[in-house]
C-alpha cells in the first residue's frame, strides 16, 4: 500500500507558508469569518479563510480589507481554501481610504487582477504591477493611472491592441479609426470601428511603449477622456464582462 500523499489540490504541498500579498476582495463566511482573495508575490492568486475576522476583537482587525498590502502567513491544507494564520501590514494606503474617487480607481485595479489572475499560478510580474499602480494611484493626481494600467495588463496578457497598422488591410497610413472587436486601428479606407483622434492615438502609442510618465502628465482633455474610455472598453471586451468597479468610478 502506498503512503498517503502530503499534497493539496493541484499537487501543492501541505503546510505553513509566508508571502507578501495585496487584498483583492473579501466575502462574508458564516457568522464571523471572511473569505479573502489575495494577489501574492510568490503563489499567484490565493483564496483563504480569515477565521473570526468579523469579530470586534479579531487578531486580523481591519488589515484584511481590499487594497491593503500585507505580509501573510497561511496554512495550505487539502481543501480549495487556505487558512490565514498571521497578518502584518506593509502599507494600508490611507490616502485611498480617505478619498472616494481614489478608492474607486484602486478598486478597478483590484478587480481587473482578480479576474485575470489564476488561482495558485505564480505571477510575480502581476503582483509587482499591482503594488506599483496602487502607490501611483495614492500619490499621483492623474486620472489616467487606471487606463494606463489596463493597457499594461493587456500587454502582459499578450492582448495589446495593434496600433501601427490597419488590422484589416495592413496599411501603415491614414489610421483614423479603432475597432474594439478587431483589436486595433483601421485605415480611412476600411473604417471599421469608431473614429480615433490623433491626440488619443498619440497617448496610446506612449502608453504601449512604456512611456506612462508622459501619459500621466497630460491635463484633462477630450483626448484623455477618449483614451480613458478606450482602455476600459478594450479590457472589458477581452475579459468578456463589465467591471463592477467601473460603475463606481463613473459616479465618483
Amino acid at each position: 500500500m502506498s503512503a498517503p500523499s502530503n499534497r493539496g489540490p493541484g499537487g501543492r504541498g501541505i503546510g505553513l507558508y509566508r508571502d507578501n500579498a495585496v487584498v483583492l476582495r473579501t466575502w462574508k463566511l458564516g457568522e464571523s469569518d471572511r473569505i479573502v482573495s489575495l494577489m501574492t508575490q510568490s503563489s499567484g492568486k490565493v483564496r483563504c479563510v480569515a477565521k473570526g475576522a468579523r469579530k470586534t476583537k479579531s487578531k486580523f482587525g481591519s488589515r484584511v480589507e481590499p487594497t491593503n498590502h500585507l505580509q501573510v502567513q497561511l496554512y495550505r491544507g487539502k481543501g480549495d481554501l487556505d487558512t490565514l494564520t498571521q497578518v502584518e501590514s506593509i502599507d494600508r494606503f490611507p490616502e485611498l481610504r480617505g478619498d472616494l474617487e481614489l478608492f474607486a480607481r484602486a478598486s478597478s485595479l483590484l478587480e481587473s487582477i482578480e479576474v485575470v489572475s489564476q488561482d495558485h499560478e505564480p505571477n510575480e510580474a502581476l503582483y509587482t504591477m499591482l503594488v506599483r499602480a496602487l502607490h501611483t494611484v495614492a500619490t499621483s493626481e492623474s486620472h489616467l493611472v487606471v487606463a494606463g494600467f489596463f493597457l499594461k495588463l493587456l500587454s502582459h496578457e499578450g492582448l495589446a491592441p495593434s496600433i501601427d497598422v490597419c488590422v484589416l488591410c495592413g496599411s501603415e497610413h491614414d489610421l483614423t479609426h479603432f475597432s474594439i472587436v478587431d483589436g486595433g486601428t483601421s485605415c480611412g479606407t476600411c473604417r471599421t470601428g469608431f473614429p480615433l483622434s490623433v491626440d488619443a492615438a498619440a497617448l496610446l502609442h506612449l502608453a504601449l511603449r512604456g512611456q506612462m510618465g508622459a501619459v500621466l502628465n497630460q491635463p484633462p482633455s477630450p483626448a484623455t477622456r477618449e483614451f480613458d474610455t478606450l482602455s476600459q472598453r478594450l479590457l472589458e471586451h477581452n475579459l468578456e464582462r463589465r467591471l463592477r468597479s467601473s460603475t463606481v468610478l463613473e459616479q465618483a
